[in-house]
């Protein structure tokens, strides 16, 4: 076979890569004959704190169909502690950080038998292969091995916010979901996330008059600047009451980018599940509405309206698994956590160093989401 090691450790052995291509492609192992295989890193803009690598691994096999093409995507995942970013956390905070993080959720939603209890409308790749790294060379490692589930891309307009929200309700009311929501077995609160990332590292970036004093900073947020630093002194009590809630399974990161096109018009493919764990009702909802944003992508109408239809779908989705009623209280829910994980934190102190223009529309969008995201806060006072 081609030489894989670009793979490092995240490899198989040359009769484990078979007898898994034999499976993807529907044959008895015995039966295939893997032909030259290519290995290419996967290019991604955004730094990964527990990602070590992604690769597309492709070749022809020789089947009783004769010679069949194939294509696997593999993930090589570690504990944040691992990783270079790491470096930059300061040692008082390590422990707290790492604990914060989870990176074996993801493994144990593949293992779990989830993709067949998925609501009809949700999917996920097909785990051809999930495999603890030996720890002596990769510890708190793992990888996957998963089906190829590249389609062509499909507009995200007000309509499929709305489709991608009533799934996502649908997915958290699923009775067969439900047992499977903790799989990962992570102990994790919103208390922890405001602890960990909120107080030390984005109040302290608010506190600075240095960061208001920016050229460009100061002026996108200066008629929000006071309520939005008033507002965080609610912290505790949102957090507790946030925590408080029952919870529903959730796929804990539900941005456009982590909702692939499924195999229909109407649905949609779940990747990066790192962040799968039972969560507060809407909490899927936070990054649905602001993921993109916070990328630098528009939405495709005003965050008002996009919050209002996604909020109404959301509980559309709960009503249809046995869920109604709900509504009041996932509105209460998204202002909240809306809040708290995406307008706390909107001001880019981190992109300071980007060129003007780039920066200046980068907070346009971000102070129309701390915008929108206090005035749902006031009214839901």
């Amino acid at each position: 076979m081609t030489d894989r090691t670009l793979l490092g450790p995240a490899d198989l052995d040359d009769t484990a890569l078979t007898g898994l291509v034999a499976d993807l492609l529907g044959h008895p192992a015995d039966a295939v004959t893997l032909g030259p295989t290519a290995v290419e890193r996967v290019a991604y803009d955004v730094p990964a704190l527990t990602t070590v690598g992604r690769w597309w691994v492709s070749g022809t096999a020789r089947t009783p169909a004769g010679e069949e093409p194939w294509r696997v995507f593999v993930k090589h995942v570690q504990a944040w502690r691992h990783s270079a970013f790491f470096v930059h956390v300061p040692e008082p905070a390590r422990e707290m950080a790492a604990a914060g993080l989870p990176w074996h959720n993801e493994a144990a939603a593949y293992r779990s038998g989830l993709a067949d209890r998925l609501p009809d409308g949700l999917s996920m790749p097909r785990a051809l292969a999930v495999v603890d790294l030996d720890p002596a060379l990769c510890p708190d490692s793992w990888v996957a091995w998963l089906e190829d589930v590249t389609r062509p891309e499909v507009a995200w307009d007000l309509a499929r916010y709305e489709r991608a929200a009533h799934l996502l309700g649908r997915l958290a009311g699923s009775r067969d979901v439900r047992p499977l929501a903790g799989v990962g077995g992570f102990d994790w609160s919103v208390a922890r996330y405001v602890t960990g990332r909120l107080r030390f590292q984005v109040l302290p970036a608010l506190a600075d008059p240095s960061l208001w004093e920016h050229p460009v900073v100061g002026p996108a947020f200066a008629d929000v600047r006071g309520e939005m630093l008033a507002a965080t002194a609610d912290l505790d009590a949102l957090t507790a009451e946030v925590d408080a809630a029952a919870t529903f399974p959730s796929h804990g990161d539900a941005c456009p980018a982590n909702l692939l096109p499924g195999d229909g018009p109407d649905s949609f493919t779940m990747i990066d599940l790192g962040f799968w764990q039972p969560q507060a009702l809407g909490f899927d909802l936070t990054q649905l509405v602001a993921g993109a944003l916070q990328l630098g992508t528009p939405p495709p109408v005003d965050l008002p309206t996009l919050s209002r239809a996604c909020v109404a779908a959301y509980a559309d989705g709960l009503a249809a698994e046995g869920h109604p009623g709900l509504e009041a209280t996932v509105r209460r829910h998204h202002a909240v956590l809306l809040w708290l994980f995406a307008g706390v934190s909107a001001v880019p102190f981190e992109q300071l160093g980007a060129p003007s223009e780039q920066l200046a529309a980068v907070c346009g969008l971000r102070a129309d989401l701390v915008r929108h995201s206090l005035d749902l806060l006031a009214a839901e006072a």
